[in-house]
């Protein structure tokens, strides 16, 4: 019988630097794992080597969501180049033998392996299709299981195609292209236990903002309220069960007892670059956690790297000018969406990820925090590579 509720949802950094790496801080990556499955947000360069890092299994990836894909001067694919190895990795991938023919992977019937293994998912905007296939065919990958990609195509974008010439991989299932309908796109996927919705957000090239969104749960039980009528009409203490889904359960002599009401899920808004991601705003209302990039900040007095002609509002021109937000801005729209957490991420490499073993660093990811408090009124974490943390259920 498939679950019921999620046993656990936990968040693992596996990356939280914007454009370049440091020795402290990996591209952008994040892993979120609901019960036993893993997937992944965004997979920068060497996401791999953080994964074996952390506790994160490899193979129970089963999706990753990419929010774009662009190759400029200051954002060098820091959200994808880490795709490729990550899909060969969890899917047994390398390449040919010197005798082909002596190679397993390339005698199993490929509609078996499609009956029998479900293909790891990526979700991504246009072009995400076209990256994996010819990253794939022109490295001669072979993998020993089947991959989709899923593409989020925006309003300006071909409706179909695959945006490349070349032909499918071997082990690619024909994919969804997913067009926008009022501004979003709503239930990109859907289970009995989640759904992953989408929308647009403002940077410098089309990027996307995910929210997951745990479907409601079983309300809180009191086994005093059913105990009595169910001794009473000796009916099997069994049906406990149905009554904590939620159920109504009739009783012998007519009594009808109705479980308690569901409650709300949990809900994670995970955003790709963004200065300012309004369009999601609707969909992200009432988020357990938000998760917002504060790629540049004003530390006047606590990061010697402060330019002297700076102020918080050059700082944050400057960050809009290339796509990017400050603190302030990640905090406001936190306040905006009535968040209850916020997890900040996507730093400049300026700013060191060990704060917990070096004092200055710690200073400054403290400052950073506290602009973001200031706006937003709630509590904020700043990512550090590799930390990790329950989201716990509603109350």
């Amino acid at each position: 019988m498939a679950p019921q509720t999620l046993s656990s949802v936990n968040i693992t950094i596996l990356g939280s630097a914007s454009a370049q790496p440091s020795s402290t801080r990996n591209h952008s990556s994040l892993a979120l794992r609901l019960s036993g499955d893993v997937w992944l947000f965004d997979c920068g360069e060497a996401t791999q080597h953080q994964i074996q890092k952390s506790s994160v299994k490899m193979g129970k990836i089963q999706k990753i969501f990419i929010t774009h894909t662009h190759v400029l001067i200051l954002d060098v694919g820091d959200h994808i180049f880490g795709l490729l190895p990550v899909l060969a990795g969890r899917l047994n991938g390398a390449g040919g033998m010197a005798d082909a023919s002596e190679d397993p992977r390339l005698q199993l019937d490929a509609r078996d392996t499609q009956e029998e293994v479900l293909p790891l998912e990526i979700y991504g905007p246009l072009g995400t299709r076209a990256y994996v296939r010819n990253g794939l065919i022109y490295t001669h990958t072979i993998l020993g299981a089947p991959y989709v990609v899923h593409e989020l195509r925006f309003p300006s974008d071909p409706p179909d195609g695959d945006h490349t010439a070349l032909p499918p991989h071997a082990c690619e299932l024909p994919g969804r292209n997913i067009p926008q309908a009022d501004g979003v796109w709503r239930d990109v996927f859907a289970d009995a236990l989640v759904t992953v919705s989408a929308a647009p957000i403002h940077h410098s090239v089309p990027c996307v903002g995910y929210v997951i969104t745990e479907l409601p749960v079983p309300g809180k039980m009191d086994p005093k309220k059913y105990i009595p009528e169910l001794k009473r009409t000796k009916t099997p203490m069994s049906v406990m069960s149905r009554l904590q889904q939620g159920e109504s359960v009739e009783l012998s002599d007519g009594t009808i007892l109705c479980g308690p009401e569901r409650r709300a899920g949990r809900k994670l808004v995970i955003l790709g670059d963004t200065y300012d991601p309004s369009p999601i705003a609707d969909l992200a209302m009432d988020a357990d956690l938000l998760v917002h990039e504060a790629t540049n900040a004003h530390l006047p007095g606590i990061d010697q790297n402060t330019k002297a002609e700076d102020t918080y509002e050059s700082v944050e021109a400057r960050a809009k000018s290339r796509g990017h937000s400050t603190p302030q801005l990640a905090g406001a729209f936190a306040k905006r969406i009535r968040a209850r957490k916020l997890l900040l991420n996507h730093f400049s490499p300026r700013y060191p990820g060990d704060d917990d073993v070096n004092e200055q660093a710690k200073k400054i990811m403290q400052a950073i925090g506290k602009l973001a408090e200031d706006n937003f009124g709630g509590p904020v974490i700043c990512a550090r590579d590799l930390m990790s943390f329950d989201i716990e259920p509603r109350r």
